[in-house]
């Protein structure tokens, strides 16, 4: 299967221009302000919820009502009755929230904070490949656009996709996108053979099989968990492979190991060393050389633009009425068919 890839591009035309303005606002904080407190004020005066993901900062982590992996903060979304969503993530998980609360205000600390797997799937792109593949059942990631959502027939997560994909008529093809990885893994588990369009996430693609073997000399007893996204060769290593949710919850279940060498962005480690401090958690090694793997995107929200979108109000999530209504419908029928699902107990629950 080919498909064309694209080069990144910023995933809001709204971020066009925000960088001077963005970082003038930032310069202009008083050092004096204790920006925790700021932000813990700002939220109860304005009634807003801080959803966060498993690869923030720590410190944003720490201040989010709900900390989670994209099943989880897209049910937080869906339920919320807060005034306001503050999302601490990257683009199209906010956008999410936004499909599911189109009346309801939801701000990003940095509008550039992106998503490089989202970026090699555009919609326009999408929409004509997906034209050779007329009756097949069109099942996308959550780490995808709006717009290519409103082209979906169902939304997945690494968390609920093999489920989703079982539930699904036996003789009913499909088609799954954007990340390769996750679909041949989810391939495996389901033995449903599916299309699938060719991208990946450059933080989970860095993940070097030759590099971890020699890392598994150096610490033979630790047991070696991955996400899905990582290639084929580090799959096949791991000792267990789920989603960045599934991979907390392996660790505060299997107490009888110490040691854990963790193939997926290192911002989840900051709860699994709440969760398990008797254990010692390692970094898979990327190809970048750095000793641990981080997305460049999630990180650009900082605790400085956190306390600034909530004082200013924006930047905001904007997307036409069309494309969100038919967004949704695939959005709904994931938490519809994921209701199933029982996932651990998180911050906020």
């Amino acid at each position: 299967m080919q498909s064309q890839i694209s080069t990144p591009q910023n995933p809001s035309e709204e971020s066009a221009g925000q960088e001077m303005d963005l970082s003038m606002r930032v310069e202009s904080i008083d050092p004096r302000l204790d920006l925790e407190e700021e932000i813990k004020r700002l939220k109860k005066e304005m009634n807003a919820v801080i959803l966060a993901h498993y690869y923030q900062d720590d410190v944003i982590q720490d201040l989010a009502d709900h900390v989670g992996d994209s099943l989880a903060l897209a049910q937080a979304a869906a339920k919320t009755d807060a005034d306001v969503i503050v999302f601490c993530g990257v683009h199209f998980m906010a956008e999410t929230a936004k499909i599911l609360n189109p009346d309801k205000p939801v701000l990003l600390p940095d509008l550039d904070a992106g998503c490089s797997l989202a970026d090699r799937c555009p919609a326009d792109q999408y929409r004509e490949w997906l034209k050779q593949y007329p009756n097949h059942t069109v099942i996308n990631y959550i780490n995808s656009s709006a717009g290519v959502k409103a082209l979906s027939d169902i939304i997945v997560t690494s968390s609920n996709a093999v489920d989703i994909v079982k539930q699904l008529p036996a003789d009913q093809p499909i088609v799954f996108g954007p990340d390769r990885h996750l679909g041949r893994w989810v391939e495996r588990q389901t033995g449903r053979p599916m299309v699938l369009w060719n991208g990946f996430c450059v933080v989970h693609e860095q993940f070097n099989a030759r590099r971890l073997l020699a890392l598994r000399v150096d610490y033979p007893d630790a047991v070696l968990i991955a996400h899905p996204e990582c290639e084929e060769a580090v799959l096949n290593q791991a000792d267990y492979i789920g989603s960045t949710l599934a991979l907390l919850k392996y660790v505060q279940a299997h107490t009888e190991h110490k040691q854990f060498i963790v193939a997926t962005e290192a911002g989840i480690l900051h709860q699994m060393k709440r969760a398990r401090p008797d254990a010692e958690f390692i970094c898979s090694p990327p190809n970048s050389g750095c000793t641990c793997a981080m997305c460049p995107y999630m990180r650009l929200n900082t605790l400085e633009k956190l306390y600034l979108c909530m004082r200013d109000q924006r930047p905001q999530i904007v997307m036409d009425e069309e494309t969100r209504k038919r967004a949704l419908l695939p959005v709904q029928r994931m938490l519809e068919m994921s209701k199933n699902l029982s996932p651990v107990q998180q911050k906020g629950d």
